[in-house]
């Protein structure tokens, strides 16, 4: 039997399930057993990596967080149970020294508690305050007599381990989807208990924003908390006392720091007031100064004073709060005032704001969605927001306006809809009748958002409180596959609604023909029985400009005069991709790194060679060749971060070296049986909503209102039709 049985329970919310689950298969566990109570589809997906090692018990959608611990009890069969739940973590080594600690305490002892690390989006690892308590309770068992201290360790389950027996005993009083009322209970029932001074856990706390919103009830649900515990220490004169300290100290801070509508704050002070005086121990004396004031006011349910005392006792606070008043207001100096006074006319329901890469142009996603917009919604206007040297650049006709101008504040202060694969301009006020699509540009590898905070390579620069503050305007987020909506989840921790539609810029690669295949291949120069590879590396945050990995020419010599290379660079460089002009002229490499739409060049393409760059999901859709160059993952991996190992799960063959590449693509492996089984592998993963009616999808459901259940069904991957290749395109030209 192990002493030791760690359940894991809950969804893999924001994806940290995956790294708890990784840290705990890395680590040695003698006399430990792990059960993964896996909450939905992600979760046991997740889990059931990590088979058979740990046991996988998959729950439904829906499972409560009491239900999941007590299926992950019910299959336990060490002597204690540690639960811990799917958001949190184990420092390397915890679940052992817990183990090992239990292992010591005799039967009478029935709980362990121990101390924990805090982490959010924003801190990792941070100090609890609970190290002092348990250093001062030692290393003996003892009761809640002897230390009633202990109450005032913070409430987590995943703070203590509790001896099964225990547990099971009195399971259905520890039945409770508030967690922090079961790890009360567990101490307050205990005979006895021992103490662990060391770290065993990491508690994290989401981000309140990435969070459904709290309703009066969650808010009252404190005082009741509280008013069911105390009875359990009613026999306990000390601990019963420490806990009503708690419950006040609580309910009063709860009170100062969360804002509440008036009848919510009036109706929780009420509340605890009820509670305060009905639970207030004989004899119990208050805390002098301040403190002493404030429950002196809680107990007299006094509201109003208590509001005039806080507004009393924020002098200081409001000197700091006019400093950063006046800050504010040179800042908003910066501001069109034009926009200023748009704000106040009401938003127009027939104008549409789109912008691309940083108003580089009519590009990507938005592009895809504007065009279908023009179809299904002629009444709705479309305007673009593009730089003054690249409105040059427009289709004609395109409507437009340039950044900083009148028109252009007034159509970001009255459309109703904004739609950008970035993020709009941090002044870009999010008003409540607008609506915000955020369509990203591409399916992540590398760490986005908040991701990239450990990563200082990919870090650098980033305002993440004023990346969150964009994030939080967001109504729509467009999402291509599972594993981008559950990245964005994470990655981006706020309320906007997926939209699991596709990608439209990846439309045309179900809807183009032969003919638009060959059309572009003629744009490009490209010959008839002539193979074009396009070559399309991603940015280094560790590089300042950008130098091709490879010797082209070499590579061009190698391949043939049958063969093309299309080179494209990152938009990050802009024109810097100037190394490549030497080589124009041979005809064999052509620079494409200006060239728009980047689709058309995919088309154009009979293969694609890429290292880590994103356009590899969206060329998938095409079922050509993927060859991946990657000679320098390992720096890659480890100063930008990535989701996934890349050359585990390839879309094709990998070279590490210019010569492994020469080899695959002049042996024929570029196309063999083994890199179709990987291409065929990575398209069911990340070309999943791509069917060629994602635009559709998202104009009807954003701009016209059409319910998700109306919208066109995603065509299943092995009833999709490719654009056809160039081979096939030429073949039905006659050629």
């Amino acid at each position: 039997m192990p002493e030791l049985s760690v359940i894991v329970h809950g969804p893999n919310t924001q994806g940290h399930l995956t790294g708890l689950l990784d840290s705990l298969a890395a680590q040695p566990l003698p006399g430990v057993e792990v059960i993964v109570a896996a909450v939905g589809d992600w979760a046991r997906e997740t889990a059931q990596r990590h088979t058979p090692e740990m046991l996988v018990l998959p729950l439904p959608d829906g499972t409560t967080e009491a239900e999941a611990r007590a299926a992950g009890a019910a299959r336990a069969s060490g002597r204690w149970l540690h639960f811990v739940h799917s958001r949190d973590g184990l420092p390397a080594g915890a679940p052992h020294a817990v183990a090992e600690r239990a292992a010591e305490l005799p039967d009478t002892v029935d709980v362990l508690l121990f101390d924990h690390v805090r982490s959010t989006w924003a801190i990792t690892a941070a100090p609890s305050p609970d190290g002092r308590l348990l250093a001062r309770a030692g290393h003996t068992d003892l009761t809640l007599d002897d230390a009633p201290y202990l109450v005032r360790l913070t409430p987590l389950l995943g703070n203590r381990a509790v001896r099964a027996e225990f547990w099971r005993a009195h399971q259905e009083e520890f039945t409770s989807d508030d967690e922090a009322f079961a790890a009360h209970a567990v101490l307050l029932r205990a005979d006895r208990v021992g103490c662990l001074d060391h770290v065993a856990h990491e508690h994290r706390r989401l981000r309140p924003e990435s969070l459904p919103p709290s309703a009066p009830e969650d808010h009252y649900a404190l005082v009741g908390r509280y008013e069911a515990l105390l009875p359990l220490a009613k026999d306990r004169t000390a601990a019963h006392a420490v806990l009503y300290d708690v419950m006040v100290q609580d309910c009063l801070r709860t009170f100062a720091r969360t804002p509440l509508p008036d009848p919510v704050a009036r109706e929780f002070f009420r509340r605890s007031s009820v509670a305060a005086l009905r639970h207030r121990p004989e004899n119990h004396r208050r805390p002098a100064g301040l403190e002493g004031v404030r429950r002196s006011l809680l107990e007299e349910d006094a509201y109003t004073k208590y509001r005039a005392f806080q507004a009393a006792n924020r002098t200081r606070r409001a000197a700091r709060a006019a400093v950063r008043a006046r800050k504010r207001q040179v800042r908003a100096k910066v501001r069109a005032h034009q926009y200023r006074k748009a704000l106040d006319r009401p938003v127009n329901p027939h104008l549409a704001v789109f912008a691309a890469y940083w108003n580089r142009g009519v590009a990507c996603n938005p592009a895809a969605i504007a065009d279908k917009l023009t179809e299904l919604a002629p009444w709705i206007h479309p305007v673009w927001v593009v730089t003054r040297e690249n409105a040059a650049l427009l289709p004609p006709g395109t409507d437009h306006v340039i950044p900083g101008t009148r028109r252009y504040w007034e159509a970001l202060a009255t459309a109703k809809y904004l739609v950008n694969n970035v993020n709009f301009a941090n002044a870009v006020v999010k008003r409540p009748d607008a609506v915000h699509v955020q369509t990203h540009h591409g399916t992540p590898l590398k760490r986005m958002g908040l991701d990239q905070m450990h990563f200082p390579a990919a870090a650098q620069g980033l305002d993440f409180d004023a990346l969150l503050a964009r994030i939080d305007k967001w109504d729509y987020s467009v999402s291509a596959n599972s594993h981008s909506t559950r990245m964005w989840e994470r990655a981006y921790p706020a309320r906007f609604v997926s939209l699991d539609h596709g990608y439209p810029r990846n439309d045309v690669y179900c809807t183009a023909t032969a003919a638009d295949v060959r059309a572009v291949r003629a744009r490009l120069g490209i010959r008839p029985g002539r193979r074009a590879l396009l070559y399309a590396p991603t940015h280094r945050d560790y590089e300042a400009g950008w130098t091709p990995r490879l010797d082209l020419a070499e590579l061009a010599d190698r391949l043939g005069e049958d063969t093309v290379l299309l080179v494209r660079g990152h938009y990050f460089y802009g024109a810097s991709a100037s190394p490549l002009a030497g080589l124009r002229r041979t005809g064999r490499v052509v620079d494409v790194s200006s060239y728009t739409p980047v689709e058309e060049l995919a088309l154009a393409a009979d293969a694609l060679i890429t290292d880590y760059s994103s356009i590899m999901f969206d060329y998938a859709n095409l079922d050509r060749p993927i060859v991946v160059y990657a000679d320098d993952w390992e720096t890659y991996a480890t100063t930008r971060g990535v989701y996934f190992d890349l050359l585990a799960e390839p879309p094709g063959q990998v070279a590490r070296t210019q010569e492994e590449l020469t080899e695959i693509l002049t042996s024929g492996a570029w196309r063999d049986e083994s890199a179709g089984k990987a291409r065929a592998a990575f398209r069911r993963r990340f070309c999943e909503y791509d069917d060629g009616r994602a635009a559709e999808r998202v104009v009807r459901r954003v701009f016209l209102g059409a319910p998700e259940e109306a919208l066109p069904r995603i065509t299943p991957l092995d009833e999709r039709t490719p654009a056809p290749s160039p081979e096939e395109a030429e073949g039905a030209s006659g050629a």
